[in-house]
């Protein structure tokens, strides 16, 4: 299956892989996607997580396989159907399913947040919901997954540790970050760094009307001088966002990071087109400041 389908940049648009477990479709964005292979024996690791089925090496590349179905408490899977297999935090890691139904193409605008009825914001798996042919589709945080199996796959606080002291910074910096949990790290992290004039948001849309609002009133500079953003988020993606403030003359010249899990070689290059300024993969806590640092300084000196 064909999962290289290309979207133009900042357009608002995701493709989402529908595939299903134990009778329920569930869904993957495809730039998480690397390829799709049926399931081959997977050689298993002593002491390892429940959910991990083993390891396998297609092409001479070690790669985890991990029972999907067993993440989700639906039981253990059958040594059959397929493997997703995918890169996200720089990892390669292939996802055991059942079978895989096709390709939707969506806007993040129609991407339906699940509420608290589900589950916490702290404990769901699940980052949104698509109505797609009279059926929902569940999107999985994948993410969430791998982290909830190991730990230090997620940020690594201690990075901030080791920066050492710091002074204090007043300068405004914008974030934009779906998860509760993750965007609750980032400003916990850059406080830590010594930012503490920090605005967070849970999407780009949200991230989009502050910007608008302080360009408005005409103190933009007094309230965001960089702005980190996440790619995958429901209302309006990171990538969209860029495209908006870096093709406005106002706004054009605020320092963009892009902060993903998403972020790599074809994602980076999306990125750079729409003028991001910057891009790290979610791991990378410790050179986010960093990169923040830079740029914020050297916005203060072309000011």
């Amino acid at each position: 299956m064909d999962t290289k389908i290309l979207l133009e940049n900042g357009t608002n648009e995701l493709e989402v892989l529908e595939f299903t477990l134990a009778g329920n479709s569930y869904g993957i964005n495809v730039a998480k996607i690397k390829e799709i292979i049926t399931y081959q024996p997977v050689t298993p690791v002593p002491n390892s997580h429940p959910s991990i089925e083993g390891i396998f090496m297609p092409r001479d590349v070690m790669i985890t396989a991990i029972d999907l179905k067993n993440c989700l408490g639906r039981g253990e899977s059958e040594p059959t159907g397929l493997f997703i297999v995918t890169n996200f935090n720089k990892l390669d890691i292939a996802f055991h399913v059942e079978t895989v139904l096709g390709i939707h193409r969506v806007s993040w605008r129609n991407i339906i947040k699940p509420d608290v009825t589900i589950s916490t914001a702290d404990e769901s798996v699940a980052t949104g919901i698509i109505k797609q042919d009279g059926k929902l589709i569940i999107i999985l945080d994948f993410e969430k997954i791998v982290c909830d199996i190991n730990p230090e796959t997620g940020l690594k606080m201690s990075e901030i540790t080791e920066l050492g002291e710091r002074g204090r910074s007043d300068v405004p910096i914008l974030i934009a970050e779906d998860s509760i949990l993750l965007n609750k790290l980032i400003v916990d992290s850059l406080k830590a760094a010594g930012y503490n004039n920090l605005i967070h948001t849970e999407n780009g849309q949200q991230a989009y009307d502050v910007v608008c609002k302080y360009k408005k009133e005409g103190t933009l500079n007094e309230h965001v001088r960089c702005i980190v953003t996440d790619i995958e988020m429901p209302e309006m993606d990171g990538h969209r966002l860029t495209k908006l403030i870096k093709s406005d003359e106002e706004t054009k010249n605020i320092p963009i990071i892009i902060f993903s899990s998403l972020v790599n070689d074809e994602m980076k290059r999306k990125g750079e087109s729409l003028g991001a300024d910057a891009q790290l993969s979610k791991p990378e806590i410790g050179n986010l400041v960093k990169i923040v640092d830079k740029l914020v300084s050297e916005k203060h000196l072309a000011d």
